[in-house]
């Protein structure tokens, strides 16, 4: 399984992005979706997942602000991030879960390299 990100960046306070992970050698409709996040000094974090029913769920942290879209006819994964903050500073990565529904630390996963996003005050 291939996941390849791009769209990260540096934007100042207020501003937004929108992150893009295409896939390949994935049943990408079969598999929720994820993107996670680790900036420096802390551990890696859940942004996002979307199940195979396009349902969604978000860390407390992100809702409201950011929002992730699959398009399985493209096998692409999106993450729009609006009104980012200082604290969104991280490396963001694509994450393709072997299961339907979940992508926790039960779950096999498939990671990309991941994309830089740095947000300035």
């Amino acid at each position: 399984v291939q996941l390849v990100e791009s769209g990260g960046g540096l934007v100042q306070a207020g501003g937004s992005l929108r992150l893009s992970c295409a896939v390949s050698g994935s049943i990408f409709s079969d598999n929720a979706m994820a993107w996670y996040r680790q900036a420096p000094g802390k551990e890696r974090e859940m942004v996002a997942v979307i199940n195979i029913r396009k349902g969604t769920d978000y860390a407390k942290f992100v809702k409201g602000r950011f929002t992730i879209a699959r398009d399985n006819r493209k096998n692409m994964l999106y993450l729009q991030m609006n009104s980012l903050k200082p604290g969104d500073t991280a490396m963001y990565y694509c994450v393709d879960c072997e299961d339907q529904y979940y992508c926790s630390e039960y779950v096999r996963r498939n990671w990309g390299q991941g994309t830089q996003v740095t947000v300035s005050s």
